[in-house]
């Protein structure tokens, strides 16, 4: 069987989905192989993780039996089989990105926020799926794909599986600091993690103590090993987007502006975005009013 995989979002970042695809046909005999135009396959696998906004699908398929696609970027669909889903993916497929395992250790989230669509697709229960065995092989490094892993009544555990495992872990969907507690604060300081990402997405949401309490329990001191993701542009005023930032800052965090939905966001939230992740300015310009002179107003 002559099997073609399609990664509509380029080949930036490891389409998850298509690596246990193509695993697990190849344990069955399939050929696989990166779809070309020239050909004919038995069957073809398209893949979207991002919507239209970030990723545009402009590829026509015309030389195969049969067509699936699939991914958040298409809308809501039906899950990988689980036989399918529990197969170690294929890192072969993309060798740029060697020496790194992905994968989810949970699935789902109870936060159920509006800009997010992981309480929708997976469901608003943070549930264990998998161990770190089933994806991880010894790598280097870890990326760690869940939505809120310290919801997951067995997250203790699984944060023990990532210290043990020795790898560098990266936490790449931030951890939920409304959640952590002196007990899983002291295992999240045996995890090797170059940065811990966190997210203050809500500004009508005062989480400076849960930071304030982090910073007690954590043993991290330097300030650019704790990254903060600031929303904006999801109803929030250019005051309490800027409010955030310089909150998180006198706090020691490295706070780091997401935009939602760029394309409409307003200038000054764009230009606070350039100001905050631009480190060397940030660092250098401490007041943004000075950053553009006359230009600071209500979003």
């Amino acid at each position: 069987m002559k099997i073609g995989l399609i990664d509509v979002d380029g080949h930036h970042w490891p389409n998850l989905c298509l690596m246990k695809l193509s695993a697990y046909h190849k344990a069955r005999g399939g050929q696989v192989q990166w779809w070309t135009p020239e050909g004919r396959y038995d069957l073809v696998y398209k893949s979207r993780v991002f919507t239209d906004t970030y990723s545009k699908d402009t590829i026509t398929v015309t030389n195969s039996d049969m067509l699936i696609q699939g991914g958040t970027g298409y809308g809501p669909g039906p899950n990988l089989p689980d036989a399918v889903e529990h197969t170690r993916p294929d890192y072969s497929l993309y060798p740029q990105f060697s020496g790194t395992a992905y994968g989810f250790l949970g699935r789902g989230c109870p936060r159920s926020c509006g800009f997010c669509i992981v309480s929708g697709k997976e469901g608003r229960k943070s549930v264990h799926t998998a161990d770190l065995s089933e994806f991880w092989d010894g790598q280097k490094e870890i990326k760690l794909l869940d939505a809120n892993l310290l919801a997951c009544p067995e997250h203790e555990k699984l944060i023990l599986q990532l210290a043990q495992s020795r790898a560098w872990v990266d936490f790449s969907q931030g951890l939920d600091i409304r959640l952590v507690t002196p007990d899983n604060a002291a295992l999240l300081n045996r995890v090797r993690t170059k940065t811990l990402h966190f997210a203050w997405d809500n500004p009508a949401e005062d989480l400076t103590p849960y930071f304030r309490c982090f910073l007690e329990l954590t043993a991290i001191r330097d300030s650019r090993r704790l990254r903060v993701y600031v929303l904006t542009n999801y109803g929030s005023t250019h005051e309490q987007d800027l409010y955030r930032v310089e909150t998180l800052r006198g706090m020691g965090y490295d706070p780091y502006v997401m935009v939602y939905d760029r394309p409409s966001a307003p200038p000054i939230t764009r230009q606070l975005q350039r100001w905050v992740n631009n480190k060397r300015i940030f660092h250098t310009v401490r007041d943004f009013a000075r950053y553009i002179p006359g230009k600071v107003q209500g979003g």
